[in-house]
């Protein structure tokens, strides 16, 4: 995942305009890292999300039987 982001900055560096100042590039580093924070945060839950909800369920059905 690293190797893929380093390159992905540095086809962004070679086709973006080059300016002096970094704040353009800083921002869009953010902007990359945030997509790829909330991409990990979908593919958790998506993982995760059935499995608790089901043992949730499963432990809140066996709380009322008894």
């Amino acid at each position: 995942m690293g190797i893929a982001l380093l390159q992905l900055r540095s086809w962004l560096s070679s086709v973006l305009p080059h300016h002096d100042d970094d704040e353009g590039t800083s921002l869009v580093e953010y902007a990359l890292l945030l997509a790829l924070i909330a991409i990990v945060a979908v593919v958790a839950v998506g993982f995760v999300g059935a499995p608790v909800s089901e043992g949730l369920s499963a432990g809140g059905d066996g709380f009322a039987a008894n």
